[in-house]
């Protein structure tokens, strides 16, 4: 088959290795921020991140050269940061053939003024609908590392899309011995579950942070408060799910899981680290100069979400202590103090 990936970021690029490896006909375009990574694949046959050479047969494309990319395509994959939202679905899926399936890799939530939560395939269509455009978007989610995929470790994620044929179609080419698919036609579910994932990992993060602070950065890691954390975070996780109309044991589990990959590797958890150490939300994002941070946003997102929610009655801010105090340390760069005691139950 042949596959266009627009965005040559490293998940977008990761996702060139399981299509490539399968035989199919890889076109890898770069967005207007991509342009020295598209140079130096070009140049080298490997991202500038990855250890490893792109799969034969990859090609690489400069954003200009995107028509010549996806024309004769079978289908596009979608490889931009939650950042790159709007510019995606302006500047690509407006200018994409109606048929052309689209299966998106970006992860977030958008909130409305009364509380809802929309998904970036919802926001997309809606938009795409206005200009009298109809089109499905399907995506991606699960815990997957970019440079995991490339090395082959065992990955298990989810395809969901509202065409079940378009989506086996997508499992044909991409299924592989090390990344396996499972299909779902609950979009809002397996979208809300990934991208909530976010803002909880940075508060489990946290908690490593607080140890660091309290014995020293290169004391033993302890995992009693990061699994305390854990816990609750699937627990809020879980609610809010059940708010999007989307709470089987299914995504609950497709985001537990994305959520422990989270914790243990990637730019949250470092955030997290330094906010548990002391530092205000202004001190972390310096810190880490460059790095793109998107658990900040859907955490402020979701919290405002739930508050809205919240004076309208339909939620009770005690049931989020997580959530609240992680909106508390982004918004209002309040200290971190985890509320234990509001972790704890009594069931009779």
């Amino acid at each position: 088959m042949k596959i266009a990936i627009i965005g040559s970021g490293m998940m977008g690029s990761a996702l060139a290795f399981p299509a490539g490896e399968n035989g199919n006909d890889v076109r890898l375009v770069g967005t207007p921020l991509d342009r020295a990574i598209i140079e130096a694949c070009r140049a080298t046959n490997r991202h500038p991140k990855f250890k490893k050479n792109f799969p034969a047969g990859c090609k690489f494309y400069q954003i200009e050269e995107m028509a010549q990319a996806v024309k004769d395509a079978d289908f596009v994959i979608g490889g931009v940061s939650s950042f790159g939202v709007d510019w995606f679905g302006e500047e690509v899926l407006t200018k994409l053939p109606a048929s052309l399936p689209v299966l998106s890799v970006t992860k977030g939530l958008l909130d409305t003024p009364d509380g809802r939560l929309l998904t970036y395939p919802a926001v997309w269509e809606s938009r795409l609908a206005a200009k009298g455009i109809a089109r499905d978007i399907c995506a991606i989610g699960g815990p997957c590392t970019s440079y995991e995929l490339v090395a082959h470790d065992q990955t298990e994620v989810a395809f969901c899309g509202k065409d079940v044929p378009v989506l086996r179609m997508f499992k044909k080419a991409m299924a592989t011995p090390y990344y396996h698919i499972s299909l779902s036609t609950d979009v809002t579910g397996i979208e809300s579950a990934v991208a909530l994932k976010n803002g909880y990992a940075l508060g489990i993060a946290l908690t490593i942070g607080l140890n660091q602070k309290a014995f020293g950065l290169d004391s033993e890691l302890h995992f009693n408060s990061q699994a305390a954390v854990f816990g609750q975070a699937v627990k809020e996780m879980k609610r809010l799910l059940d708010l999007q109309g989307a709470g089987t044991l299914e995504n609950l589990c497709v985001g537990a899981g994305d959520l422990y990959v989270t914790v243990y590797g990637g730019r949250t958890r470092l955030v997290g680290i330094l906010l548990g150490r002391g530092l205000n939300i202004d001190q972390a994002k310096a810190e880490l100069k460059g790095v793109t941070l998107e658990s900040l946003v859907v955490a402020v997102r979701v919290a405002r979400a739930v508050k809205v929610c919240c004076a309208a009655g339909k939620l009770n801010a005690a049931d989020y202590p997580l959530l609240m105090h992680t909106d508390e340390i982004l918004t209002e760069k309040k200290p971190v103090d985890i509320p234990w005691n509001a972790f704890t139950f009594e069931t009779t």
